[in-house]
């Protein structure tokens, strides 16, 4: 694994400088409008980021079924990102993994080395930081480990922390619970678009293809967070993302014209429609915008899962039934592997293998 000559942000935090490198220094027009975070969290009269109680979709009551399924249908169409209560991973679950996480990143970084990925030579799983090969070409305030942890028998548990000892256990129980979930939403989705229960799932690669990537991403403490950012503005390209945090604001959603912070609801999980699922629902489930905020008051950290379709054996297009006369399909047929490589190069290299 190769980190050499990687300088990590949580070394130049902890130096004390008072001022950031310049290739962490943001464009104007990224960052003219950042206020402070925990502010900008207990802002009132703007839109907030819609929550659905799960509960209510095991009801008795058809009603209330019926109810939670229109919610989160409202939600995917016109936020693509809910908070989701009640969603049936135990707390205990979710702490414990927490607890992992922060005590694998409170390890002295020359520990957390021996870790580090070589994403020079595609090695991504692994302790790492972004390099500059986004499209501005500037840095983002974080650290993070990244490693697949679903299906089972795809993981690379060399790869994996040994410390904390119990981070693997917590990790895989974490993975199949969520892997659950990540099959009931596709189900509501699947049914809310008037397709059978299970097409959306069978789309993106059912149980023994979709990939579910965890990223922690942890970001430092930064002497001017006015000016960086911990992840730069981007839609995932996930078909679900999960994420949960440690009650430190930081996520910013751009709904209608203007960035709106997410605000933490506590034992919830964030969720996010992707692409992939915007792509196969013709656009009626929106993948939105958003990027990560930093500050100079609290370490945040958070713990992402991507459910990802197969890189190659799926072509995603919009469904047929979702295709008419008024509603032409919105998105051209491509691999996932494609989309992405659409994603970072952009309409210059459009020369796709038909």
């Amino acid at each position: 694994m190769g980190s050499e000559g990687i300088r990590r942000v949580e070394s130049l935090a902890r130096s004390g400088i008072e001022s950031i490198p310049k290739e962490y220094v943001r464009a104007k027009e990224e960052v003219g409008n950042i206020g402070n975070v925990f502010e900008e969290e207990n802002k009132e009269g703007w839109e907030q980021v819609p929550t659905i109680d799960l509960s209510e979709i095991d009801s008795s009551d058809e009603v209330v079924r019926k109810k939670c399924r229109e919610k989160l249908k409202k939600a995917a169409e016109e936020w693509g990102v809910m908070h989701l209560v009640n969603h049936g991973i135990p707390s205990e679950v979710i702490q414990r993994l927490k607890k992992a996480g922060e005590e694998f990143f409170s390890q002295p970084v020359e520990e957390k080395e021996k870790y580090a990925n070589d994403q020079e030579s595609g090695e991504i799983q692994g302790y790492g930081s972004k390099l500059a090969n986004n499209s501005s070409g500037q840095l983002e305030w974080e650290d993070y480990f990244f490693h697949l942890v679903f299906p089972e028998e795809k993981r690379d548990l060399s790869i994996w922390p040994k410390e904390p000892p119990y981070y693997t256990e917590v990790t895989s129980e974490y993975a199949k619970k969520l892997r659950g979930l990540a099959s009931k939403i596709l189900e509501i989705l699947s049914l809310e678009l008037g397709l059978e229960g299970g097409r959306l799932e069978k789309e993106v690669g059912g149980l023994e293809e979709l990939l579910l990537q965890l990223k922690i991403n942890y970001y430092p403490i930064c002497p001017q967070p006015e000016l960086a950012l911990g992840v730069e503005a981007h839609t995932d390209v996930s078909s679900l993302t999960f994420l949960i945090h440690n009650m430190v604001p930081g996520l910013q959603l751009f709904y209608q014209g203007k960035w709106v912070t997410a605000k933490c609801v506590p034992d919830s999980i964030l969720m996010h429609i992707g692409d992939t699922i915007e792509i196969l629902s013709n656009g009626k489930y929106k993948s939105i915008l958003h990027r990560g905020l930093v500050n100079k008051e609290k370490v945040r950290i958070s713990w992402a899962v991507f459910c990802e379709p197969p890189k190659e054996k799926i072509v995603l297009q919009p469904l047929p039934e979702l295709v008419t006369e008024t509603q032409p399909t919105l998105f051209p047929p491509r691999t996932f592997a494609q989309h992405i490589h659409h994603k970072i190069f952009g309409k210059t290299q459009e020369a796709l293998p038909k």
